[in-house]
């Protein structure tokens, strides 16, 4: 049932892909004698159209600086990485990558309409299509809440305006970067399936996902594909396909398949944690 791979890239090939990282490695304060911090080194892995894949790992292991790199907001120091056949500043610069991060990072003089707008704003020469401002505050909920401000919303709800802000430009990529992890344990569950049904609802044209998560619960829920990467400098240790029926609910994380998951996943962090003791 479960697919482990050997971290090495190689069975994730195939055609469609909508991320290509080949060799990647991340190096800070490389101008330094000692050459720097070699935060992650030579990850290989691809994200196939419409994919959801997962990325976990002790902390400090690069997940973040891996998004960064896929995101275009910083360049690796070694290897490559494609978007879309293209640069990642070129899929950027096109409205083609999406960003929730972790903190919703609202306007709080906006209301809600006025932050989704944002984007559009930025950007106004990108052909960005129709207006899908008011598509997407119907797809996460909020259309009641279109006047109000971040002040006035919930952590939860503030986080689907910052996921629904991401969809307005309609990316084919998204990345997130621990987006639930500031919420509480019951809010973080149902945003889980509200991401799922969200990420679901748009069928055929799905958007390929890279979710960076400590949680391997929350893994093992949304994603196709968990990457599990080593102790700092990150490697990826091992790629799990995920081969549980969608959609998935909330009682299904209390099935065997699921726990199986979960303990495989957990098992191969704790070698992790057990060798840096060591």
């Amino acid at each position: 049932m479960t697919e482990v791979v050997a971290g090495d890239g190689s069975t994730s090939a195939g055609k469609g892909a909508a991320v290509v990282l080949e060799g990647v490695s991340v190096r800070y304060g490389a101008e330094q004698d000692n050459g720097g911090l070699l935060a992650v080194d030579q990850v290989s892995f691809r994200v196939e159209a419409g994919e959801f894949v997962s990325l976990v790992g002790p902390s400090g292991c690069g997940k973040s600086s891996l998004l960064r790199v896929i995101g275009g907001l910083q360049s690796p120091s070694e290897g490559s990485v494609s978007v879309l056949g293209a640069a990642p500043q070129e899929a950027q610069a096109s409205k083609r990558l999406g960003l929730v991060p972790q903190e919703p990072a609202l306007l709080p003089w906006r209301n809600v309409v006025e932050n989704l707008r944002l984007p559009l704003q930025v950007n106004r020469d990108a052909n960005h299509g129709p207006d899908r401002v008011g598509e997407m505050l119907a797809l996460v909920g909020l259309e009641t809440f279109a006047e109000y401000r971040p002040h006035e919303l919930s952590g939860g709800m503030q986080q689907r305006v910052a996921l629904a802000r991401a969809l307005v430009i309609d990316p084919d990529v998204l990345l997130m970067d621990e987006p639930l992890a500031a919420l509480d344990e019951i809010t973080r569950e149902q945003m889980r399936y509200e991401l799922l049904r969200i990420w679901s609802a748009a069928g055929e044209r799905s958007k390929s996902v890279v979710f960076v998560t400590h949680s391997v619960a929350e893994a093992v829920t949304l994603s196709d594909r968990v990457v599990v990467m080593s102790q700092q400098p990150g490697r990826v240790k091992a790629e799990i396909k995920i081969d549980l029926p969608r959609p998935r609910r909330a009682e299904d994380q209390r099935g065997d398949a699921f726990l199986d998951y979960v303990e495989q996943i957990r098992d191969l962090l704790r070698d992790e944690v057990a060798e840096v003791v060591a």
